[in-house]
């Protein structure tokens, strides 16, 4: 299957540019001469550093201009479209994680909902090429059926953070229907590797373990009806993503398509972490082996996340290709080298 590369005479807007996969998608842009605006509010939800760091990788490229912003400012993302004139947005920023947003609903409802809102009508009122934005797998709930097909009802969300991202699928198609902003969605399943998020649970394992302390594994300990997770490496969403932003939807009716984007192949939780403690163990020569506390699964939480990628495959090819094995390798070569340790 032949794909169409990305315009470089495009300007491509990316919001969470600071982020994981903002930061990855917008390196990828840049390499091949793309001009990329980021924006980014940088709150402090984990380490801010973390973020300063990616930010510092992007900034050495002449093509990348970064602003920091809230996507929740209608006035300045307003401004942002007016100044750029963006052919082609993609929106990464959000208040993420599903337990967060239990103790903490105020900022999901700000930049998930107002922000998103914020970003469509800017883009009715500076026409785009095409919108990419950020779902998440969460949106099937407890769905039971598996593997989650993009045609499954997904009107059950068991959390806010949840029921902010379906939220966006609707805002979006109804933005498409009236306005004909041709409009992705991407449900992402569990994306992990170096320079990633530290409230995601594997890299809060490997923090755990360099400080002495035990982990929580929230499935009882029951190992025959453990958790299953579609755990999808940075490498293969940027692929998809970019795959997909020279593909806007240009079907007769609503121009608007949601795709899962996962690894299709997904893991019980205890061998995910099998792994990586081997590639802890790789990474420092020597046996590693988390100290394990077994608990009940958390609310919010959903017992597996099993993406059907037959849509997206067909759309624009796209398979992953890395194994857990060797994406928790190159996680955990990072993570000793830039955390320093021995």
């Amino acid at each position: 299957m032949n794909f169409k590369q990305v315009d470089p005479n495009k300007v491509y807007l990316i919001t969470g540019a600071a982020g994981f996969i903002g930061y990855y998608l917008s390196k990828k842009l840049l390499e091949q001469d793309c001009r990329v605006i980021g924006i980014d509010n940088l709150n402090e939800y984990y380490d801010i550093n973390l973020k300063y760091e990616r930010l510092n990788r992007l900034k050495t490229c002449e093509n990348f201009e970064f602003i920091e912003a809230d996507i929740s400012d209608k006035v300045e993302v307003d401004r942002i479209f007016r100044k750029f004139s963006p052919q082609v947005v993609v929106n990464l920023a959000a208040q993420a994680g599903v337990r967060y947003s239990i103790d903490n609903p105020e900022v999901y409802m700000q930049s998930n909902v107002m922000g998103f809102y914020n970003l469509l009508e800017a883009c009715r009122n500076h026409p785009v090429d095409h919108l990419v934005y950020a779902s998440s797998s969460s949106v099937y709930g407890a769905n039971k059926k598996v593997p989650f097909e993009e045609t499954d009802f997904v009107d059950n969300p068991v959390s806010l953070y949840a029921a902010t991202k379906k939220s966006n699928e609707l805002m979006a198609h109804t933005y498409s229907h009236l306005y004909k902003i041709p409009a992705t969605g991407l449900r992402f399943f569990t994306v992990y590797g170096p320079l990633g998020r530290p409230d995601m649970a594997y890299y809060g394992f490997t923090d755990k373990y360099f400080k002495g302390e035990s982990i929580k594994i929230f499935n009882n300990g029951d190992f025959e009806n453990d958790l299953y997770r579609d755990f999808t490496y940075i490498d293969d969403i940027v692929t998809g993503i970019e795959r997909l932003i020279t593909s806007p939807p240009n079907q007769e009716g609503v121009p608007h398509k949601v795709f899962n984007i996962g690894n299709n192949n997904p893991e019980k939780l205890m061998t995910f972490i099998g792994a990586l403690e081997k590639a802890l163990g790789k990474a420092l020569n020597r046996e590693v082996e988390f100290e394990k506390i077994f608990e009940p699964i958390k609310a919010g939480d959903v017992p597996a996340t099993y993406a059907s990628t037959e849509r997206l495959q067909t759309a624009v090819g796209f398979k992953p290709e890395t194994s857990i094995e060797e994406g928790l390798n190159k996680f955990a070569q990072w993570y000793v080298e830039y955390y320093c340790k021995k």
